[in-house]
């Protein structure tokens, strides 16, 4: 935790306590169940853990994105599922923060500190996926509101959040596309619906729905900001945090993997001697420290570029990409120590190895991280004259 302050450092020891005390017993039943974590989400509001990325004076529990990161990461060691719950309720919190009217900081950031109020962002569309500009969501200007029509798909926390940041077009004939693109800060009502839950391999308890807008109608002082077609623009700078924030899930899951194999590795014997004693063994484990303190550092070197106020898109994609690739490997090695008992589900590394692909996919594919640090490697290293 170096880099924190005292009170941040303070901060994530408390949610590694909630975590090895009260997460960590309950997780596999709640897990194996595709329970909603009622009782742990409101122990998480108690903690503040949704007011971490809110300042005062609307917030009482700000901190910096590192110490944000290493709080998800604390999450997620203890259940992926958790460190989603509060992944895109951040981004529209700073959305709003930075873009949104006083009127609209006002209104939704005090309660949305607490957890009073839960957000969630409604980018992906069935046809979609990670091209947003070819979003055919709709929200057409009718005097003094937007009547919005449209399905999207995979968002989490959708059944149990009061705010859907809803990513639109405000104007379908704007060329290029990204110039008519809106968000809209919708709260459910007639015509907004929850068509269905999403099965999962993993990512259990917390839900990822498909809503379908019909004729939704919001008032116009719904848009954030009062602008329109600045959308894209500001989506692109929240998952900047977003991505930042699956990487630290990575983190998490990679590390839970680590610190049960260590465990099994030194308990388990065969021929005579613990299992991490042979080479094979032994190697897992040194590759799995040495890329997971590797992608620690590069979440954190994101968080810091983040709040430096730099562009850190590039950064940003970085931890994701390694992170979570780092993650998925990490876990797959974890099945592999375990031998039989890493395909059982009375031992928690095959719901790692479940929970770990969704970071590879997850806030914009590693394909499409790739593609954004090439972008921005070359802009930042231009040989044009």
């Amino acid at each position: 935790m170096e880099g924190l302050s005292e009170e941040e450092s303070a901060i994530v020891e408390l949610v590694r306590d909630f975590v090895d005390r009260d997460v960590k017993p309950a997780v596999q039943e709640l897990e194996h169940a595709n329970t909603y974590p009622a009782r742990l989400i409101d122990q998480m509001k108690q903690l503040g853990i949704f007011g971490l990325a809110i300042p005062g004076p609307w917030g009482e529990a700000h901190v910096s994105t590192p110490c944000y990161a290493l709080v998800t990461e604390e999450l997620a060691r203890g259940w992926m599922s958790l460190a989603g719950a509060m992944g895109g309720h951040t981004v529209v919190a700073k959305l709003i923060l930075h873009y949104g009217t006083p009127e609209q900081q006002q209104r939704y950031l005090p309660p949305m500190a607490t957890g009073e109020i839960r957000a969630a962002m409604a980018l992906t569309e069935p046809g979609g996926g990670s091209d947003l500009q070819a979003m055919r969501t709709t929200a057409r200007r009718d005097g003094g509101r937007y009547v919005i029509s449209g399905t999207k798909t995979w968002i989490s926390n959708a059944r149990h959040s009061q705010l859907i940041a809803l990513l639109c077009k405000t104007d379908p004939d704007a060329r290029p596309p990204h110039a008519g693109i809106s968000i809209i800060l919708a709260e459910p009502g007639p015509g907004f619906t929850l068509s269905r839950d999403l099965p999962k391999l993993g990512y259990k308890g917390v839900e990822s729905c498909e809503i379908t807008m019909t004729d939704f109608a919001v008032p116009v002082t719904a848009l954030l900001g009062g602008r329109e077609g600045e959308g894209f623009a500001q989506m692109m700078r929240g998952l900047e945090t977003g991505r930042i924030q699956v990487a630290a899930r990575a983190l998490g899951v990679g590390r839970a993997a680590l610190e049960d194999s260590l465990r099994y590795a030194q308990e388990r014997e065969a021929f005579g001697k613990p299992i991490w004693q042979h080479q094979s063994i032994g190697n897992y484990l040194a590759d799995m420290v040495t890329k997971l303190t590797a992608a620690r550092q590069l979440v954190l070197h994101a968080a810091r570029c983040l709040d430096a106020g730099r562009r850190a898109d590039m950064e940003a994609g970085m931890a994701k990409l390694f992170a979570s690739e780092t993650a998925m490997q990490i876990a797959l090695d974890a099945v592999r120590i375990h031998g039989g008992y890493g395909y059982s589900t009375e031992f928690d590394v095959e719901r790692y190895f479940r929970d770990a692909p969704l970071m590879i996919v997850g806030e914009g594919t590693n394909e499409i991280q790739r593609g954004v640090i090439a972008r921005q490697l070359i802009r930042r290293n231009s040989v044009a004259p």
